[in-house]
């Protein structure tokens, strides 16, 4: 018996009641909306920009190869000082082409010494693809951001809607002050 009544008290606004009015129904089932669509956009938005993310990275870590390249050219001393500096490198490509081409180092190499570069497939330098655990991360940030950008969005758009209903409601009970109210009268002593 309790379990009825509760529900009854939850589904309070689709009741038959005399004093329940079209916006009164109209706003339940904007809330129920509103809900719906947080609860299913938010999360289909958060998986498929999550998805989308984890495939960007995944095709990253396909595409990049680590290439071994010498430094042409020592590094300048700003990077010593703990900031990034340009360095000259020069690598061969596995179809046997010489390149050479700048980079940013955080370290201080001196001429000759190795380090490992990134090249996309067009044979060009690029940066280093996310781990995959550094992706899954990032793809569940990118994910989580997009199903809360979803969610405000809604609740905004309901919000709205609902502030509209009210200003509606109001301006209806004024205009039935307006009519009721000057059969009453003045009674004040």
């Amino acid at each position: 018996m309790r379990t009825g009544r509760r529900t009854k008290q939850w589904l309070w606004r689709w009741r038959p009641n005399p004093l329940r009015r079209r916006d009164d129904v109209l706003e339940a089932w904007l809330v129920l909306a509103v809900w719906a669509v947080v609860a299913v956009g938010g999360t289909l938005a958060g998986a498929v920009t999550a998805g989308a993310a984890d495939g960007v990275f995944a095709r990253q870590r396909a595409e990049r190869t680590p290439v071994q390249a010498v430094v042409v050219s020592d590094a300048a001393q700003s990077a010593a000082r703990g900031y990034r500096s340009l360095v000259t490198v020069h690598w061969t490509q596995p179809d046997g082409t010489a390149r050479t081409d700048t980079t940013v180092v955080s370290s201080t190499p001196r001429a000759g010494s190795r380090l490992e570069v990134w090249t996309d497939t067009k044979g060009e330098l690029t940066t280093a693809p996310p781990s995959p655990a550094g992706a899954a991360l990032e793809a569940a940030f990118l994910g989580a951001t997009a199903a809360l950008a979803a969610t405000g969005l809604a609740a905004g758009a309901g919000a709205a809607a609902r502030w509209r209903l009210d200003r509606r409601r109001e301006d209806q009970w004024g205009r039935e002050w307006d009519t009721v109210g000057p059969r009453w009268g003045h009674k004040t002593g």
